[in-house]
């Protein structure tokens, strides 16, 4: 990866079609020479694998592409020399393959090994996530289960980013800015 410049991390969540990887993949386009899309799904029916086509159709000639479903810190550490942005689509979908694949004991181990490629990273990169805790309780407990990993991967991920974007309805509200969350507003009279 190219040394020096742009390095922030970035972490876009949202709903489902709410515009996350749409406003990841420019960003990063807007501020890469060589960008690498690191897609995290797997092909598992008809309906997912026209998802990929058209995010593949979307992204163009200019992306190189890594497919890693599990292992997802060996191929941030893996991208080429002159790699300077990194899109990751995305963290919830890998956090499900970690789950159901190797199991919930092996998530925290999981989890740390990607928190220290993040840290290491020597480019800008951008993670896109799923928002998962603003829906209705799940009603089984591996969904329950999935949503409180999620939950917390977010947190963790948004804790070590420079910059946190929400994507509701294709439209990007910035949480967290240059390394700082957004001030809270003074509590006024009529918040009593």
């Amino acid at each position: 990866m190219v040394e020096g410049g742009y390095r922030d991390l970035i972490l876009v969540l949202g709903g489902a079609r709410s515009g996350k990887s749409r406003w990841a993949q420019g960003h990063v386009e807007g501020c890469s020479r060589a960008p690498l899309y690191i897609a995290t799904a797997e092909v598992s029916d008809d309906e997912m694998a026209e998802r990929i086509r058209l995010h593949q159709e979307a992204r163009g000639a200019r992306w190189r592409l890594i497919e890693e479903p599990l292992e997802l810190e060996r191929a941030i550490r893996s991208a080429p020399p002159e790699v300077d942005g990194i899109l990751i689509d995305c963290l919830t979908v890998w956090l499900s393959n970690v789950l159901l694949k190797k199991g919930e004991d092996a998530v925290p181990a999981y989890e740390a090994r990607l928190m220290q490629a993040l840290e290491e990273r020597s480019c800008l990169v951008a993670a896109v996530a799923n928002e998962v805790g603003m829906s209705v309780v799940p009603a089984h407990p591996l969904g329950r289960l999935f949503r409180d990993l999620a939950g917390w991967l977010n947190q963790r991920v948004a804790a070590a980013a420079d910059r946190v974007v929400l994507t509701v309805a294709g439209l990007p509200l910035v949480l967290k800015a240059d390394g700082k969350a957004a001030a809270p507003p003074p509590f006024g009279l009529g918040d009593r």
